[in-house]
């Protein structure tokens, strides 16, 4: 079974991107289940319950969220209608939401959550390792076949660290928030795959996802200034794994996801770099 992972889906350029794309590369590719990152859908911060189910209409799944998760008014009051979406699970245990959600695809019970970093991160949290300890042995109880563990972080060693910590455990430990797709995916040596950060869903001529011009203004003065969201190169990053029952817990294959709108191929395999002439 092919399941497909999406980087945070930035804007109304990433919906859109969605909307227009993601259920035929779906059909194309056989992919069995699509999990993306919502946390910057709306307005580049945050999501509302009218943009989960238009990215669930798009064609996903199940939508995980992040450090923006309460970002948008009122919708820590939405989010309990929506059984398709959850919430880091190392937030206190009384904020609203689903701290892991469970998919059933091809007879094959699949498990998923998300845990956010603790290292140059805002929120307070609880531990993300002993918080995935925990849920993973419940996801357990309850007979799951497959795995899936999002680490929202910003360092690259907490998420390299939760993966060497979960390997064997889970199916795939992938990592968001940077925005920028990492060249380290791989499965490994226990079974697990692992990729520090997949990227974004969004425009690719930005920076993370926003205005240039923008943003390269506030490095210049210091001065402070909205950063809209870019509009332009918009696509989807990610990466794509497929599991068995035969293997629990564990990832047969692994693959980088790059999908662009000016792509003519749109195979599995990221975009070819130009050659390199070194000396």
């Amino acid at each position: 079974m092919r399941i497909l992972v999406l980087g945070d889906i930035v804007g109304r350029p990433g919906r859109k991107f969605m909307s227009d794309h993601l259920k035929t590369f779906i059909k194309n590719k056989n992919i069995s289940l699509c999990i993306a990152n919502g946390e910057n859908a709306a307005g580049g911060a945050g999501i509302t319950a009218k943009t989960a189910h238009e990215l669930k209409t798009a064609g996903i799944d199940a939508i995980t969220l992040g450090d923006h998760v309460w970002d948008q008014k009122n919708f820590e009051n939405e989010i309990d209608q929506l059984d398709f979406v959850c919430r880091p699970a190392n937030l206190p245990g009384s904020n609203p939401g689903k701290d892991h959600l469970i998919l059933e695809r091809e007879n094959t019970m699949v498990g998923l959550f998300t845990v956010l970093g603790r290292s140059f991160m805002g929120p307070k949290v609880a531990c993300p390792f002993t918080t995935a300890d925990r849920i993973v042995n419940d996801l357990k109880k309850q007979n799951v076949d497959q795995i899936i563990c999002e680490i929202h972080a910003e360092t690259t060693s907490e998420k390299e660290s939760i993966g060497w910590y979960l390997d064997g455990r889970v199916s795939l430990v992938f990592g968001t928030h940077t925005h920028v797709p990492t060249a380290d995916g791989r499965i490994l040596p226990k079974g697990t795959a692992y990729q520090t950060d997949l990227g974004m869903t969004g425009p690719r001529e930005s920076v993370l996802g926003r205005d240039i011009e923008a943003c390269v203004g506030r490095f210049l003065d210091g001065m402070p200034r909205k950063c809209p969201v870019a509009e332009k190169d918009v696509g989807m990053q990610g990466c794509m794994i497929e599991v068995n029952n035969d293997s629990p817990c564990k990832s047969v294959k692994y693959q980088r996801i790059e999908f662009r709108e000016d792509a003519t191929d749109q195979s599995l395999r990221p975009p070819r770099s130009p050659s390199l002439n070194i000396q």
